[in-house]
């Protein structure tokens, strides 16, 4: 084969490859010279001269004259007689430079230099496919789906393989070969010897972030930014906006016109709920935002931890919006906020709770420890949460974890007794007296009467009987306390041994009186 017709032949692969002239002489020129090592050796003592425009090559062999007898190299020496024959001029230690024609290599060895060729042009396209799509990471593309497979789907963009992973794809979506899809690049992988893998996303938050790009002038005009993106895919998301213009206000620009432009967003992911927030640079502040729609009214930090840790206090009917559901939310709010967020019902101030230190004698001081670092300082906010998330939260066993939170449960579920409850003040002891009661025969006065009914009158408790107790006699409404003829209230005070009041007790009403159990008391 002429030189001609293997230069045509390369420049129309080149053509077809839309190669330009410098990349393909520089081909050309490795290919011959791998031809010219494979037939002797090295290719030092050659000179490729490749004219692309005209489309013609010479191949140069440089040769140095040296005596008759002192040739150690045949390849880049030459006798002095065999250059004489070329030129009576030549004598030792010249240079003679003879042309080589490509049909002396042998049909062979040219099949082997168009082989060559074909690789190098896929060598050099991977490359350009590696740098191009290695610039673009981070960029929407839009391809059109050509295979559906198991684990992923395939694009193609302008004449580039993008793959779609299974765990790159929004749930809930459906793909349709021959539609265009709109995807982010976030990734190309590279194997030796292989073709690079271009793989694209549909789950990463910067594909939101470029989703707001599109659809948001504000944002691709840098006056509005969008800080943080943290979303579940195909479920929710939380986008963090700030504006670089007191006149704009970002979450409106964000939003649109009775929401057009974040339903365009929401419409290309599959029907996801975004929730976008201003951000702030405080973080009690963020955090507070980012629980949305729960309104947080205490937030306290603890930065002290290797991931920072927030307490935050919600009022008791938004513990469950501040989680969300399957804890959606507040997992979101943590990852938009970089802090672990701890969420407690806020605790009216008449509403009883138990110190944790007061389980010390069931609970061993490291576990006590251990649920006071986490914020559960009470009984009431350890049993907020459940038992795995005390168990991952205080790093205790998970048979700790419910042991704790049982023997909490018993202590609530026991209640305070009756004596603590008489000494807060939550009872009151009175005297009774039976309806139509008069003097007795015996003579006894209607105030030691009534002392005498309430000695024999079973002890009650709001909403308890003492089961054990002596049969309880008939309930009366007190009296009147503007009747004269009502007897009078005695009210227990605060300290439990002080007596109530009466006129003239005997020693059966004054042990009576001393005994609360065997009074007669209501809530």
């Amino acid at each position: 084969m002429r030189s001609e017709d293997l230069i045509s032949s390369f420049g129309e692969i080149a053509r077809s490859k839309d190669m330009d002239r410098d990349t393909l002489q520089i081909i050309v020129e490795d290919v011959f010279r791998a031809m010219l090592r494979k037939r002797y050796g090295s290719d030092e003592a050659f000179e490729i001269i490749f004219n692309p425009k005209q489309g013609d090559i010479q191949i140069l062999h440089i040769q140095e004259v040296v005596g008759n007898w002192e040739v150690e190299d045949p390849v880049t020496q030459i006798k002095e007689s065999e250059a004489q024959e070329i030129d009576d001029g030549f004598a030792v230690g010249d240079e003679v430079a003879g042309g080589l024609d490509v049909s002396e290599f042998g049909r062979r060895a040219v099949m082997t230099a168009r082989q060559t060729f074909r690789q190098r042009i896929r060598d050099i396209e991977k490359e350009q496919v590696y740098q191009e799509y290695t610039e673009l990471i981070g960029e929407i593309v839009v391809g059109e789906i050509y295979q559906v497979r198991r684990h992923e789907t395939l694009l193609m963009h302008e004449d580039t393989e993008l793959a779609l992973p299974r765990d790159e794809q929004v749930p809930g979506d459906h793909y349709r070969k021959g539609n265009m899809l709109r995807a982010v690049v976030k990734e190309v992988r590279r194997d030796a010897g292989s073709d690079p893998q271009v793989v694209v996303s549909r789950t990463s938050p910067i594909f939101m972030e470029r989703l707001f790009e599109v659809e948001v002038p504000e944002v691709h005009d840098g006056i509005v930014e969008v800080k943080k993106v943290a979303r579940i895919p195909g479920d929710r998301a939380k986008v963090a906006v700030e504006s670089h213009d007191e006149k704009v206000d970002p979450v409106g620009a964000c939003v649109g016109v009775k929401g057009v432009r974040i339903n365009a967003i929401v419409r290309e992911l599959s029907d996801e709920n975004i929730d976008v927030m201003q951000w702030s640079d405080d973080p009690q502040e963020l955090i507070s935002r980012a629980l949305s729609p729960a309104e947080p009214t205490n937030v306290s930090l603890n930065q002290e931890e290797d991931a920072p840790r927030a307490r935050v206090e919600v009022p008791a009917d938004e513990v469950s919006q501040a989680i969300g559901k399957r804890g959606v939310n507040i997992k979101l709010a943590s990852e938009l906020t970089s802090y672990e967020i701890d969420v407690y019902r806020e605790i009216p101030a008449d509403e009883e709770d138990i110190d944790i230190e007061q389980f010390g004698d069931e609970l061993t001081q490291e576990t006590i420890g251990k649920l006071k670092r986490i914020g559960c300082d009470t009984g009431k906010a350890v049993l907020e949460l459940s038992p795995d998330a005390l168990a991952r939260r205080a790093d205790l066993d998970r048979d700790v974890a419910e042991q704790v939170m049982e023997i909490i449960e018993t202590e609530f579920e026991k209640g305070p007794g009756i004596i603590e409850s008489i000494r807060q003040g939550r009872f009151t002891v009175e005297a009774v007296q039976t309806a139509g009661a008069t003097d007795a025969d015996d003579g006894t006065s209607p105030n030691e009467a009534s002392a005498e009914a309430a000695a024999s009158a079973d002890a009650k408790t709001s909403g308890d009987a003492d089961a054990d107790g002596p049969e309880s006699a008939p309930s009366t409404e007190a009296p009147d306390p503007d009747d004269e003829d009502a007897p009078v209230e005695d009210q227990l005070d605060d300290e439990p041994d002080q007596e109530p009041s009466t006129q003239n007790p005997s020693e059966d009403q004054q042990e009576a009186e001393s005994t609360p159990e065997e009074s007669e008391v209501r809530s």
